[in-house]
């Protein structure tokens, strides 16, 4: 399959379009990454350089994309971080282009606005973008806890909150996929994704790793390999959801089992290649 990747780029580490795009290739995908911005790390590390993609360029890259006459063979758009509000009205645009293109690829929205342990780290204004613009003109939105939370503004601690919280983000996308679940109802040594559509859930728990410093970019390769496997059943036309959770969870696990062995800061995708396409544990997933 081929993606259409708008994310950011770091010269050292795995976020963004670095997490998303050595994944999916490994699968065997094409990947068109544009990244909205260039930072030499990931800013979980305090300080960092570089700068955010002018939006016109941006958009340059994808009119250039398509003018080679590609975007009617894209099957996924997939956006993250976005650096700048004005970055907003590019990734709605190529949305429009691609769809415009091919009415059959899919939106994987990852609504990148913090986490648990650091709070927001965007800009002012792109939660708000992405809740009241971005995520109603999705298919798939792939938020954390933190993100799920601010987005909807409900406290989840329970399953039921859960559910409903993320029920209220389907007024637009058919599917949203829950990560880094953290609910007080589960037992403390696991971690939790939830895949939710307006009339079914499935629930995946993996063992809970001790890192001192949790590595960033989990979100971005689950995302990745969830749309990929989703697409790979059906997608919107009925895609195993189960068995794309299963197969997610199952990878991004076998990644951090073997960064934490390595004692890495940094997901070692390249180190764990074989580990991310054929997981030694297989998670399965419940339907709730």
């Amino acid at each position: 399959m081929r993606f259409l990747s708008l994310q950011s780029h770091v010269a050292y580490g795995y976020v963004g379009n670095r997490a998303a795009t050595f994944p999916l290739q490994r699968l065997g995908h094409e990947v068109w990454a544009v990244n909205t911005v260039e930072f030499s790390n990931h800013t979980g590390y305090g300080a960092w350089r570089g700068r955010t993609a002018p939006a016109d360029q941006v958009a340059e890259i994808v009119q250039g994309i398509e003018a080679l006459g590609l975007l009617p063979s894209c099957d996924a758009l997939l956006t993250g971080y976005v650096g700048d509000a004005a970055l907003a009205d590019v990734v709605l645009d190529t949305a429009r282009r691609v769809r415009a293109a091919n009415p059959r690829a899919i939106w994987c929205c990852d609504p990148v606005l913090g986490d648990i342990d650091t709070g927001i780290y965007v800009k002012p204004g792109i939660d708000a973008f992405f809740r009241d613009r971005a995520i109603p003109a999705a298919d798939l939105v792939t938020p954390n806890h933190f993100e799920l939370e601010h987005l909807t503004g409900h406290t989840v601690s329970t399953m039921s909150e859960a559910l409903a919280a993320a029920r209220t983000l389907l007024k637009g996308p058919k599917l949203a996929l829950i990560t880094s679940l953290r609910r007080g109802d589960a037992p403390a040594d696991q971690i939790e994704m939830l895949a939710v559509s307006p009339d079914a859930a499935w629930r995946i728990a993996t063992p809970l790793i001790g890192f001192e410093i949790a590595p960033n970019g989990t979100g971005d390769v689950v995302a990745a390999l969830f749309s990929a496997h989703w697409l790979a059943g059906g997608g919107l036309a009925g895609g195993d959801v189960a068995e794309a959770l299963s197969k997610a969870a199952s990878s991004i696990f076998a990644v951090l089992e073997a960064t934490h062995e390595l004692g890495e800061r940094e997901l070692q995708l390249v180190a764990a290649q074989d580990r991310l396409v054929s997981p030694p544990r297989r998670f399965m997933a419940e339907k709730l």
